[in-house]
Order: C-alpha cells, then sequence, then structure tokens
C-alpha cells in the first residue's frame, strides 16, 4: 500500500466543508491516509514610530509592551480557532467513514510547508479562495502552490458531488501527459467515464487523441473523444463542462513559460477563475 498521504488544507472558509468531503473521498478511492492541515501565517508585525521625542521614551516601551501582548493574545487565539476547525473537520470525515485520519497545525509559510511535505503528499485539496477572499477571487496562495509543487492538487470550488463523469483536458504536452497518465494508473478514475477532449484543428486532433486514447484503453479506462474547434481554450472547455454535466476536470497545470503566462494569460489561472466544477491540477 502507497504510505502517501491525502492533505486537506481547511481555514475556515465557506469551502472548507467541501474540501473534507473532496478529500475524503479521495482518501477512499486511493486507500492512503487523509491528514487536516490548519495553518497559520506569519503577518509582519507594523513598526512603532519613534515616539520618544513627543510622549517619551517611557511611553513608548509601555506601547511596545502592550502591542506584544496584543499580538500574543490573537496567536493564542489563531491557534484556538484553528484546534477548534480542526476538529470539526476530523468530525467530517470520520462520519464519512475515512478511518485514518490525523489534524495537526502549523505556523509559517503555507508554501513552505508543502514544499516540505511534498514527499509525503498524494494528493493535495485546496479551497479555489481562502477565508477573507470574496466569491470570484482566488485564494492568495493558491497558484504558488500550484507551480511549486509537482503533485496532484484538488482545487474545490463547490459543494461535494460523488463525480460521475470526468474531462481530461489533453493537449499532448508534458503536464497533461501527465495528467493522462495518472487518470489512466490510479484507482481514483478506474470506474469514471472519461471525456478526453482537444481544443484546436481536427488535422491535428486526431493524432494527439488516438495516442492519448490508447493509454486509456490500455488501462480499461471507458472514454470518448471529443475535438472541440480551435478558439479560447477556457470557454470552450467550461462550455462543453457545462453542457456535458461533468464533475471534475483533470488537466496539466502552468505548461508553458511563465513570461509567456505573464503576457497572454494562463489556460490554469482562466480555469481557476471560470470553472463551475472542481479541477485536478498537475505539473
Amino acid at each position: 500500500m502507497n504510505n502517501n498521504y491525502v492533505l486537506a488544507c481547511i481555514d475556515g472558509a465557506s469551502l472548507t466543508t467541501a474540501v473534507c468531503d473532496y478529500a475524503a473521498w479521495m482518501s477512499q478511492r486511493t486507500g492512503a491516509p487523509l491528514k487536516l492541515l490548519h495553518n497559520i501565517e506569519h503577518r509582519p508585525q507594523a513598526a512603532v514610530a519613534d515616539l520618544s521625542g513627543s510622549i517619551g521614551l517611557g511611553s513608548q516601551e509601555e506601547l511596545l509592551e502592550e502591542l506584544t501582548r496584543v499580538e500574543q493574545q490573537r496567536n493564542r487565539l489563531l491557534m484556538q480557532k484553528g484546534k477548534l476547525m480542526l476538529e470539526a473537520a476530523t468530525q467530517r470525515v470520520e462520519q464519512a467513514d475515512v478511518a485514518n485520519v490525523e489534524a495537526w497545525q502549523q505556523h509559517g509559510s503555507l508554501q513552505e510547508s508543502l514544499v516540505e511535505l511534498e514527499g509525503d503528499i498524494r494528493v493535495l485539496v485546496m479551497g479555489v479562495r481562502g477565508e477573507e477572499h470574496r466569491e470570484g477571487q482566488l485564494g492568495a496562495h493558491l497558484e504558488t502552490v500550484i507551480r511549486a509543487l509537482h503533485k496532484p492538487v484538488l482545487v474545490v470550488n463547490a459543494a461535494f458531488a460523488v463525480p460521475k463523469k470526468i474531462m481530461l483536458a489533453y493537449d499532448g504536452q508534458d503536464a497533461s501527459r501527465k495528467a493522462l497518465d495518472m487518470v489512466a494508473s490510479s484507482p481514483v478514475f478506474k470506474d469514471i467515464p472519461c471525456h478526453l477532449v482537444y481544443v484546436g484543428d481536427e488535422s491535428k486532433a486526431n493524432s494527439v487523441l488516438n495516442e492519448a486514447a490508447a493509454v486509456l484503453q490500455t488501462a480499461g479506462v471507458s472514454h470518448e473523444l471529443v475535438n472541440l474547434p480551435k478558439g479560447k481554450s477556457d470557454e470552450q472547455l467550461c462550455h462543453y463542462q457545462a453542457e456535458n454535466d461533468i464533475d471534475l476536470t483533470v488537466m496539466g497545470a502552468y505548461s508553458h513559460h511563465p513570461l509567456r503566462d505573464m503576457l497572454l494569460g494562463s489556460l490554469t489561472a482562466k480555469m481557476l477563475h471560470k470553472t463551475k466544477r472542481p479541477l485536478l491540477l498537475l505539473r
């Protein structure tokens, strides 16, 4: 059995329940243990102006001491809040019959924490936005985490629904080949029909799709081939997803050079903003 675990990041945002549910589903499908992580970011402390000339040195020292006490109290409250969230999340996934659950809390940069844990992560599950973000916004750490990790990241953006159909967005590049290999080899998708979708000219689509179809055929994954006409890939994929009631989209992430993504816009970022169903991303 693979000892790597499904890791779910929770922060008390509105999507936390869905993150727990998808993580529990992933844990059950893979047989991997589930770990719940609440991360407390260190925020830079505001500088205290030199007030000694106006209110006296003693007053400045008292102010610094008070700020320190306030910050310590804030940290204690954040830790307690996180522990309560972890307890509630643990109860939820245990109710979904996930037996092997561990919860823990960490301090510091979320990205650095996840990079350190990367070797033991089988799948990372995150909400598309955090507690402090409005509808339509992406979480502050989401894109940097996806770019930093070379493990599958399941981005949750809606309430849990058992995936009955998936879409694999495939273009033949390295990242999408990695996504293809995962769909073909993972127990997660062994009995879920796959829509293998290519956006572009038909002349190229046939060879790209047939190559990928051979991999799925060998793995025994039920699939159908779809060639969407050339155009804005994000719009084409989102429209097809909605029209065909696709529950989960699997795709490679950030497969182009960062400079190209900056100038033209990344398909990954556009899909994160536009899609209404979860995305499983691989780099």
